[in-house]
């Protein structure tokens, strides 16, 4: 399908409800062609999602009953197949949906660009014009870098959830093409260093008031160069635009690289220093235990998850070189080693109160010693492993979260069009 027969989708993302919805009414005010969609998760826990749909004269709010209460769940059995039926309405000319605060936008559009609905991926008839994330002036930078988590603030995404609220604000920041202010910081240091942070995780994303935002100008806003829901490669660039690398209201840039494996164990250890005075934690680690595999690593305040990012592609099973992108086999050919192949530790890490020095230190001493080294694969195999398909912090046993991706079906009552 063309993009001419596509139906622009705008998403719009934000902890805080108030002005995400103001943003929203703001779409909707723009025509009758504009439905807005909104999904409230409050009780997902108990297996029911409401979801308030406005196209046009029509206000329809309905409940869905879900086996498994989870954002995919909502994701693949309503928001998907509504999608696709509201950009089949030619009454329909722009698709707004205003996500819960505890979703994440590139979730979303994994969806929209991996899940089959009937015989093909819903981004075949809708075309992500922009993803918006609102950004409250007073409280975001407390979010940003707290150890609160969703369940404490009521904002689960599904029973099981354990994200932190750090993690959802950081990873709705750094998937926006534009970002919209609204209100005003408590003070001027609060300011000052919630730009800091935002401009070293989301250096090249534009940023609006919203008191004085019009749709037209905030669509002209987002940059040719923005991502516009294309889910990210966790083997490309891991700094997006240019930040500063200067620090500025303490808050600073690390970039971490080096060509040996981290020692497990000793890896485990260190990682306890991103959990405290460090924003935000990304990248790709190689570890010695498991040497075919790209550990994804991801911190943002109290909370830390790594993950598999699938082999490298110099692993027996990687991946052939014509089918990763060509940004991947770029990165890949810069560092290639001619024993390690593209294997390397990749870590951005925009810390505001700890002291970078210590955290590169400790990073240092988790590598392979040059003894360890030349013990090669066999021995490294035979290492203290404490890390599972995926590891959460803090930690109690060394056991794979669960799967966080269930799905199951609703059954609520709907006669969207």
């Amino acid at each position: 399908m063309t993009d001419k027969h596509r139906v622009p989708l705008v998403l719009i993302s934000g902890l805080s409800p108030g002005p995400v919805a103001h943003l929203a009414e703001r779409f909707r005010a723009t025509g009758r062609g504009t439905a807005v969609v909104h999904y409230d998760l409050r009780n997902i826990g108990a297996g029911i999602v409401h979801r308030r749909l406005q196209a046009g004269p029509r206000d329809q709010l309905v409940t869905l009953e879900l086996d498994h209460g989870c954002v995919s769940c909502t994701l693949r059995h309503d928001l998907l197949p509504l999608l696709r039926r509201l950009a089949a309405t030619p009454a329909v000319e722009r698709i707004v949906v205003r996500l819960d605060e505890s979703m994440e936008p590139e979730r979303v559009c994994w969806e929209l660009h991996h899940v089959l609905v009937g015989d093909r991926p819903v981004v075949e008839d809708v075309d992500v014009e922009a993803v918006v994330t609102v950004v409250d002036a007073a409280s975001w930078l407390a979010d940003a870098t707290g150890d609160d988590t969703l369940e404490e603030r009521g904002l689960r995404g599904a029973r099981d959830d354990e994200r932190t609220l750090a993690q959802v604000a950081l990873a709705q920041v750094e998937f926006a093409d534009v970002l919209v202010f609204a209100g005003s910081a408590p003070d001027a240091w609060t300011a000052a260093k919630t730009g800091a942070v935002l401009e070293r995780v989301a250096p090249s994303v534009p940023l609006l008031e919203l008191s004085g935002v019009d749709i037209a100008g905030l669509l002209a806003a987002v940059p040719e160069h923005a991502r516009r829901g294309e889910p990210a490669d966790p083997h490309g660039a891991l700094l997006s635009g240019e930040p500063p690398l200067h620090a500025d209201c303490g808050v600073s840039v690390l970039t971490f690289t080096a060509q040996r494996p981290f020692h497990p164990q000793r890896l485990h250890e260190a990682i306890d220093l991103l959990l405290d005075g460090v924003v935000r934690t990304r990248g790709r680690a190689w570890v010695a235990s498991q040497p075919d595999v790209a550990f994804w690593v991801e911190s943002a305040g109290g909370g830390l998850g790594i993950g598999h990012a699938g082999p490298w592609l110099d692993s027996t099973d990687g991946p052939a070189w014509e089918d990763v992108s060509a940004e991947r086999r770029t990165l890949a050919s810069l560092r290639w080693d001619p024993v390690w192949g593209d294997r390397a530790q990749e870590l951005v890490i925009v810390t505001h109160l700890a002291e970078p020095g210590e955290i590169e230190a400790a990073l240092r001493a988790a590598l392979l010693t040059d003894a360890e080294l030349a013990e090669g694969r066999q021995a490294w195999a035979r290492y203290p492993d404490p890390f599972g398909s995926w590891h959460e912090e803090p930690c109690e046993d060394t056991d794979p979260a669960p799967d966080r991706f269930d799905v199951g079906a609703p059954s609520g009552k709907d006669d969207t069009p």
